[in-house]
């Protein structure tokens, strides 16, 4: 699969598409997904192009998965979630819907994934309140 420059996500790291952001470094972003499934719902990425995990160097996959946990362990102290879910998605079969690889971080219960994936766009001031709590976390 041939990587899409034009993506959303490739946008947003370029600085032409604004996001919530909750943490940046050398090799990722993590931000609020525009339509969480649940509230509180972080995306993290890789500033690495790629579509999906097999395209995905050992070095960005390591780097993705050590903010991952930053924000896992953000999402559990600053909103209280005593579980999170990790969902990652390969290609357009898997319900990929951003050709850009990316960890969803919800933090929840499987359960409480009652909304369908990228569906319903939230409110940025809802957004916005979840993301100052679990940037107050960090």
């Amino acid at each position: 699969m041939s990587y899409d420059s034009n993506n959303i996500f490739a946008k947003i790291l370029r600085g032409e598409i604004p996001c919530i952001k909750l943490f940046e470094d050398a090799h990722t972003l993590a931000f609020m997904d525009i339509m969480p499934q649940t509230d509180g719902h972080a995306l993290v990425i890789p500033k690495e192009p790629a579509t999906t995990l097999f395209e995905l160097s050992d070095e960005a996959a390591q780097a993705c998965m050590a903010t991952v946990r930053k924000i896992g362990n953000a999402q559990k102290k600053g909103l209280g979630a005593e579980g999170v879910v990790l969902m990652q998605l390969n290609g357009p079969a898997a319900g990929q819907t951003v050709p850009h690889f990316h960890i969803h971080v919800i933090p929840g219960s499987i359960a409480d994934l009652r909304k369908p994936h990228a569906t319903v766009m939230a409110d940025q001031g809802h957004l916005k309140a979840f993301a100052d709590k679990i940037i107050a976390a960090l």
